[in-house]
């Protein structure tokens, strides 16, 4: 979608689950692109599949029922998807890094925060036994820890989940990767512990020139830290652009529902707007048509039929609906 080169490319991604001896996709057909030193936030509600998207891209699927069944993953031009363990543990932690959504799980509770900070450095660098334990506190006062000789040496449940985070945060960016992978990265946290979480992400971004990729359902954060945004649901990419013409010019059905269910300062409602139903399960997503028609306003009966394609309505701007589709060039106007 630019001329730019693409730092991660994702093509044609499908990733599935053996659950009872047959295969569901959690994700389908996913394509998008990260530019150098660029945000792009991917954003849905809960089980559209973004953090198994992140996880594909990070080879930590579950290794008993998880697989990419198809699709290309390019970090820096070269695939990932047939790598071995072996070659993914020198790519993850050093070129590509991930903070988790769970802050209060995602350490090691029985090793301390010290030990966990040196194995990411011993695992990709050649600095000795001292210089890393230097560089351990150095990277937790870079997050902002102001006692962190002290923490280094304590365990992570003597900290608070906004401090644990900061310790993954450090942990993430010990190596200055090219890209971030930031799932969800304030959930469970207090609002005014989200407000400096992301604060210090960004700040950390800027200073180190990294790409990142977002994952969250808040769309003010979206508004606020994005150049592109990537829209998910069941499991599909639905729309893809640039922030602005997101929120001022949004195409899909459900991106339009999203933001219309977002409490607005120059209106006065007593009930907020809502999307009927829920997004379909694993085993119960559509054997065809759109996934969204049976919560979708604007459905018509050829959406229960037809599958139907992301496709660029505008340069830089994707959709993936029939009303946009060059074969239906009558039916944009019912959704405008």
């Amino acid at each position: 979608m630019s001329t730019q080169e693409s730092l991660l490319k994702v093509q044609n991604l499908h990733t599935g689950f053996e659950i009872e001896g047959k295969t569901y996709y959690a994700v389908k057909d996913v394509s998008f692109d990260v530019k150098p030193k660029e945000v792009v936030c991917v954003v849905g509600e809960s089980g559209c599949g973004k953090s198994v998207m992140s996880l594909s891209i990070m080879d930590l699927l579950p290794k008993h029922n998880g697989k990419i069944a198809q699709g290309e993953i390019l970090f820096k031009g070269k695939d990932l998807v047939p790598l071995s363990d072996n070659e993914m543990n020198q790519i993850r932690g050093k070129d590509i890094s991930m903070i988790f959504q769970e802050p209060m799980t995602a350490l090691n509770p029985v090793l301390s925060i010290g030990f966990q900070l040196d194995e990411v450095l011993i695992n990709h660098t050649t600095s000795k036994n001292e210089e890393i334990r230097r560089k351990s506190i150095s990277l937790l006062q870079q997050v902002g820890i102001s006692r962190a000789d002290q923490v280094v040496n304590e365990y992570p449940h003597q900290l608070s989940g906004g401090m644990r985070q900061r310790v993954m945060i450090a942990m993430a960016i010990a190596c200055q990767p090219q890209l971030l992978i930031a799932d969800e990265p304030t959930t469970a946290l207090d609002v005014t512990v989200q407000a400096q979480i992301l604060e210090l992400i960004t700040k950390i971004q800027e200073e180190v020139g990294m790409a990142m990729l977002l994952i969250t359902h808040d769309l003010g954060v979206v508004a606020e830290m994005a150049d592109r945004v990537v829209v998910m649901y069941a499991g599909q990419v639905v729309e893809y652009t640039d922030a602005d013409r997101l929120f001022y010019a949004p195409k899909h059905p459900y991106t339009k529902a999203l933001l219309d269910s977002i409490p607005r300062m120059d209106e006065t409602r007593e009930v907020l707007n809502t999307i009927k139903g829920i997004v379909p399960s694993l085993k119960n997503m559509p054997a065809k048509g759109c996934r969204f028609v049976d919560r979708c306003p604007s459905a018509m009966p050829e959406c229960a039929e037809i599958d139907p394609q992301l496709g660029e309505v505008e340069k830089g701007h994707a959709v993936r609906c029939i009303l946009y589709d060059a074969s239906h060039p009558e039916k944009e106007a019912e959704v405008k």
